[in-house]
This record gives C-alpha cells, sequence and structure tokens, in this order.
C-alpha cells in the first residue's frame, strides 16, 4: 500500500485524474477495451472533471460504478446519473457506460454477466465513508460476510440498515483484484478511520479487504 498527502483536494483531484489516465493509457497498449470502475458520490466529483479531458481512446473504455442505489438512473440519488453528468463530458463523452442496475432489464443477472466480461478491472477508484464502508460494503450489513469471501459472486444484493435503499455493489473479490487501484480519502475524521480500519478485521471494516497493493491519497 501507499500512502500519498497532498497540500489540497485541488491538486489531489489533479493528480489522482493524471495516475488514472495514466493507468488506462498503460492498459490499452495490452488490450483492445479496458475498464474504469468508480464510485459515486461527492468525493469523485473533482477528479472526474480533470480526467474527463485526459487525451486517450475513451471509446476503448468501459466506465462502471462500484456500486448502485437500486433507483432509475434518472433519480438524483443514482450514482450512474451522477457518473454521466460529471465523467461524460469533453473527451470523455466517447466512453460506455455499463450499468448495475437497470428496474425495466427484463434479465437480471445482465450487469453480473456483463461485469464478469470486464474482469479484472483495468483502473478502481474508491472512496470511503467514515464508518470505514466503501462501494456498498457496510460494516453490520447482514450479507456482509459473504460479500468479501473469496468465493463471492462479482455483485452482490446490500442492505444496510444505515441507508433508504437497497443497493447493488462490486464484491471484495471483484475490487480487490483491480490492476490499477486509487482510494481517496479526505478530512482528518475519515483519515483516524481509515488508521483505525487497518487495525480491525475486515467484518468492522470492509474497506481492508481491498487494500492489497492499493494507492491511498489523502487531502485535509
Amino acid at each position: 500500500m501507499n500512502f500519498l498527502e497532498y497540500s489540497d483536494r485541488d491538486m489531489l483531484a489533479i493528480d489522482v485524474a493524471n495516475q488514472i489516465a495514466g493507468d488506462l493509457k498503460g492498459a490499452l497498449l495490452h488490450h483492445e477495451t479496458v475498464s474504469l470502475a468508480v464510485p459515486g458520490g461527492t468525493t469523485p466529483g473533482a477528479i472526474f472533471d480533470n480526467l474527463c479531458a485526459a487525451l486517450l481512446d475513451w471509446d476503448r473504455v468501459h466506465v462502471l460504478p462500484t456500486d448502485e442505489r437500486c433507483v432509475p438512473v434518472t433519480d438524483e440519488r443514482s450514482n450512474g446519473r451522477m457518473i454521466m453528468d460529471r465523467l461524460f463530458v469533453g473527451k470523455a463523452a466517447e466512453a460506455t457506460f455499463l450499468p448495475l442496475y437497470d428496474p425495466f432489464d427484463e434479465q437480471p443477472d445482465a450487469p453480473a454477466v456483463i461485469l464478469e466480461r470486464e474482469l479484472p478491472l483495468s483502473v478502481l477508484l474508491l472512496g470511503m465513508g467514515a464508518d470505514m464502508h466503501t462501494a456498498s460494503l457496510f460494516p453490520g450489513m447482514d450479507n456482509l460476510q459473504a460479500a468479501l469471501s473469496a468465493n463471492a459472486p462479482v455483485l452482490v444484493l446490500a442492505q444496510p440498515n444505515s441507508q433508504p435503499e437497497d443497493r447493488i455493489s462490486m464484491s471484495a473479490p471483484v475490487l480487490n483484484g483491480a490492476l490499477s487501484k486509487h482510494l481517496v480519502v479526505f478530512g482528518t475524521e475519515k483519515r483516524d478511520a481509515f488508521e483505525r480500519a487497518l487495525t480491525l478485521p475486515p467484518e468492522e471494516a470492509p474497506i481492508t479487504s481491498v487494500l492489497d497493493s492499493m494507492t491511498v491519497h489523502w487531502a485535509e
């Protein structure tokens, strides 16, 4: 694990975007298409604003959310909507978006089948909550142990008591198996939580299940 500190969040966003662009370019040298898995929420917005201007073959990049709320993509709480609004602009508009949830899809297993074709993920970007969750792998949720298992399915249904709706999440083995991995952490509270997580088992701190060869980026 590599831990990088930045003077401010703007510098972090620029550097992480540059690193992700470099990772994608490197992967494109060896593969016809590559995959980029990213979170929703507020953390990655500024990174997307920088990344969307990167000079690379975006038409060969498949973008997936690491997790998704079980709401239509038109819903303001949809991770897919935020990703498309912030990342799919400029040059990155040529990328392909692969949703994890579609309430109108007659084949509910389709997202899992599509995800399996993209594995291992080429590049992964994650955030972390103050409760030490990542993606939609929340401490205390009923099926967390199954989602952390080496034999976990690629996608799991997450029903955390702390959230208002069910979610779909990539499982820990899928996230941990990405070839290039970046975790963004903002603020002292989350840094303290991250450092505490390193002393806890994954069942209490799911973030620790995905840290193999991770680059962690922190700014106040």
